[in-house]
C-alpha cells in the first residue's frame, strides 16, 4: 500500500487559501499600496513583498531546499506588477506540490524538519491570516472564506501555545488577543496569532 494514502491531504487546504489571495491582488489600485495593514510597521506594499517570497519559498522548499536559501521578502517588484508577480508564481508552486509523494516526505521548514502534509497545512494557515491582513487593510474582509479559517483555527491552536511568544525567542507572534467563544472563525484565528481582530486602518 501507499504510504501516502493514510496521510491527510492538505494540499486542497493550501490551494483554497492561496486562491484566496489573488482576487485581493488583483483589485488592488496604486493607491492601495502605502495604506497600513495590521502587521506591525508594515504597509500593504510590504505586505504583498512577503506574500510573493512565501510563494518562491514554498516552491523552493518543496523540492527540496532550504527556507533561508530564500529571502522572506522580494524586492524590485514595480508598483504595477504585484498581481503578475503573484500570477507568475502560482503555476509552479502548484507543480511542486502535485507530487504524492510529498506528503510523507521530510521538509525543511522555518519551524524545523517535519513532513511535508503538516508544512503545507503550515502554510494555508500563514495564507489564511495574511489574506485578513490585506483585507482587513483593504476594508475587504467580504471576500474572506470563513470555512478556511475554519479549517485552520484547531490545528493552529493547538499547533502553536499561548506562550511564550516573541521574535526573540523564534516564535515570531504577540500575546494572543482574547476573542468571545462564539467569535467569527476569523477573529479566533488572528486573534490567536496575536492580531487584534478589531484594527483598522485608523487604528
Amino acid at each position: 500500500m501507499n504510504e501516502t494514502q493514510n496521510l491527510p491531504d492538505t494540499r486542497p487546504l493550501f490551494l483554497a487559501a492561496l486562491a484566496q489571495v489573488t482576487p485581493l491582488i488583483d483589485g488592488l489600485a496604486a493607491s492601495d499600496l502605502d495604506r497600513p495593514t495590521p502587521c506591525s510597521e508594515w504597509a500593504v506594499r510590504d505586505l504583498l513583498s512577503h506574500l510573493v517570497a512565501v510563494e518562491d519559498r514554498i516552491t523552493h522548499i518543496a523540492g527540496g531546499g532550504k527556507p533561508f536559501e530564500v529571502p522572506s521578502v522580494v524586492d524590485g517588484i514595480a508598483d504595477a506588477d504585484w498581481s503578475d508577480a503573484w500570477h507568475s508564481r502560482i503555476a509552479p508552486l502548484e507543480q511542486a506540490i502535485a507530487d504524492d509523494a510529498l506528503l510523507g516526505r521530510t521538509w525543511a521548514h522555518p519551524a524545523g524538519e517535519m513532513p511535508g502534509f503538516q508544512a503545507i497545512a503550515i502554510y494555508a494557515s500563514e495564507l489564511a491570516v495574511h489574506a485578513w491582513d490585506l483585507a482587513r487593510a483593504l476594508g475587504r474582509d467580504d471576500q474572506l472564506n470563513q470555512e478556511i479559517a475554519e479549517a485552520v483555527v484547531g490545528p493552529m491552536t493547538g499547533a502553536l501555545p499561548a506562550e511564550p511568544r516573541g521574535a526573540e525567542i523564534g516564535v515570531p507572534f504577540g500575546p494572543v488577543v482574547p476573542v468571545a467563544p462564539d467569535a467569527s472563525a476569523y477573529a479566533r484565528l488572528v486573534g490567536w496569532v496575536g492580531r487584534d481582530p478589531e484594527w483598522t486602518p485608523q487604528s
